[in-house]
This record gives C-alpha cells, sequence and structure tokens, in this order.
C-alpha cells in the first residue's frame, strides 16, 4: 500500500484567512468598523504567550483589529470574570479568545461563561457546544471546526463511516464527536482509561487523535485506508499519532505540525468577522 496522502493544514489556512480578509474589508467598508478580537492571558506562560502573538499576527493579515489584555498569574477567579464580562459589554469588541490554560486556582469555567455567546468565536461556552450539537446557528469549538473543514477540503464524506475519537476534552474531543455525528457518522468516544484501545481504533475509518499523549496511536493500530487526525500536541512537535507507522497505513493523514494546527488560527478569525457582522447588523459580507 502506498504513503498516505498529507491534509496540509497550512495551504488550506491560508486560503480562509485570505477569503475572511477580504470579508473583513467588506465588512469595514460597509460599516465604517473593523472586527475586533479580544485576546485575554493569565500569566506568561511562554507557549501561551507565542501562541497569542502568532493570532495577533494572522488578525493584521485579515484585517482584524487585535486588543490583548495580559492579566498577572495571580488573577482571581472574580477578577478575570469581570475582565470579561466587561469585554462581553464592550460593543467595540466583537470576539473574545481566552488563552487556556488559565492556572490551577482559577476557575476555567467561570471564566468561559463569562464570555457572551455571541462574542464565543472560540466556541467555549455552554452555549455554544449546545447550539453545536443541535445544529442550530452559533460559534463551533474552533479546532473541531477545522477539522471537519480539512474532511471537506480532501473529500472524506463522514456519512455512514464509523469514527473513532480519542479524546474526551470539552473543547476538542467532546465537540468534534458531535460535529461528526451531525455528518452521520457512527462514533464512539474513547479515551485514556478506555479498555483495549487498540481494538476500538482498528474498526475506525475516521480516527481523531485528541488525548495529549505523544504517539499513542500507533500505525499498527490503523486501519488500512483510514483517515487519520492528529490533533495532539506534545512536547518537541510530537502528535498522538505515532506518523511513520501511521502513514504506511492510513489513507489521508495530517502531519504536526502543519495539519490541524493552522485550521484552528483560521477557524477563529473566520468566526470573529461573522461574529462582527451580525453585531454590526450586516446579514452577508
Amino acid at each position: 500500500m502506498s504513503q498516505a496522502r498529507l491534509m496540509d493544514g497550512t495551504a488550506l489556512a491560508r486560503r480562509i484567512i485570505e477569503e475572511t480578509g477580504e470579508r473583513a474589508a467588506v465588512l469595514t467598508e460597509r460599516t465604517g468598523t473593523a472586527p475586533c478580537l479580544a485576546t485575554v492571558l493569565v500569566g506568561e506562560d511562554p507557549a501561551s504567550v507565542t501562541y497569542v502573538r502568532m493570532k495577533q499576527n494572522r488578525c493584521r493579515k485579515a484585517g482584524i483589529t487585535s486588543r490583548h489584555v495580559a492579566l498577572p498569574a495571580a488573577t482571581t477567579t472574580g477578577e478575570l470574570v469581570a475582565t470579561i464580562e466587561a469585554l462581553s459589554a464592550d460593543p467595540g469588541v466583537h470576539g473574545i479568545l481566552l488563552q487556556h490554560p488559565v492556572g490551577d486556582h482559577i476557575d476555567e469555567r467561570a471564566a468561559f461563561e463569562a464570555i457572551a455567546p455571541r462574542k464565543d468565536v472560540d466556541g467555549v461556552t455552554f452555549a455554544s457546544f449546545a447550539t453545536m450539537s443541535f445544529g442550530l446557528p452559533g460559534f463551533v469549538s474552533c479546532t473541531p471546526g477545522g477539522i471537519m473543514r480539512l474532511l471537506d477540503a480532501y473529500g472524506v464524506d463522514p456519512a455512514g463511516k464509523r469514527a473513532v475519537v480519542v479524546g474526551r476534552s470539552a473543547i476538542l474531543g467532546k465537540p468534534v464527536g458531535m460535529l461528526l455525528l451531525a455528518r452521520d457518522a457512527t462514533v464512539t468516544y474513547c479515551h485514556s482509561r478506555t479498555r483495549e484501545l487498540s481494538a476500538a481504533v482498528r474498526e475506525a475509518d475516521i480516527v481523531v487523535a485528541a488525548v495529549g499523549r505523544p504517539r499513542l496511536i500507533r500505525g499498527r493500530d490503523i486501519r488500512p485506508g483510514a483517515v487519520v487526525i492528529d490533533a495532539g500536541y506534545n512536547a518537541g512537535n510530537v502528535g498522538d499519532v505515532d506518523f511513520d507507522s501511521a502513514v504506511e497505513r492510513a489513507s489521508l493523514i495530517t502531519p504536526v505540525p502543519g495539519g490541524v494546527g493552522p485550521m484552528t488560527i483560521a477557524t477563529l478569525l473566520e468566526q470573529t468577522v461573522e461574529a462582527a457582522a451580525r453585531q454590526l447588523g450586516v446579514a452577508e459580507v
């Protein structure tokens, strides 16, 4: 069997950001207001600082105004909630991103829920999960949304296929399973405590690895011809899938980096422009 074809998230994300930039320009011209994304960062975790800076750079390329709020590591839950509530009430801000992790001393869920659903462009609130699960208008979690765009771009129709999601986080594993289910896939959730994980993965036509354990999924566990989405990112640019062995059995596979990661940011920016359009009363841009 020939090697899997790589799913190039970098190239697809670049096209999405270009299209998003065009839409942002039209919206700005029509309303006199540029879409604005507020990013909130607690502390100075190096990876988070780098990630926020990357998002700010992408915002500039897409014609989106970026407002950054940096809070000290000692910030309390109440202080963080108050900051986010103020951004939610600010008509000049159209989307809010709380960079996580925020520190063990903070109630992250309470902070997420302070984001107004209309500005939840990262898709992290209860309201966003509910609308996404029921197929109602709203914002999807960005990484799952990016994964679905990748599948579409490479002609992968989930309908009727067996999809195994390895991971159950509130902003990745659970929502990507719901999006696959909405597209008529038969979805199985697995996680770090799943017995016979390898056996479950071998049944999958589509594998989404999102558990945060380097090289957990081995090539021998991949069904020949399966589509493999590696949403993990671990130290040393290593995903949750053992790429070298999996590429010999899959038909399509995402690299790490350059697969799912760029799609997450592209989805965030796309949803920020959509949020701005709704809040500014512009039906289509």
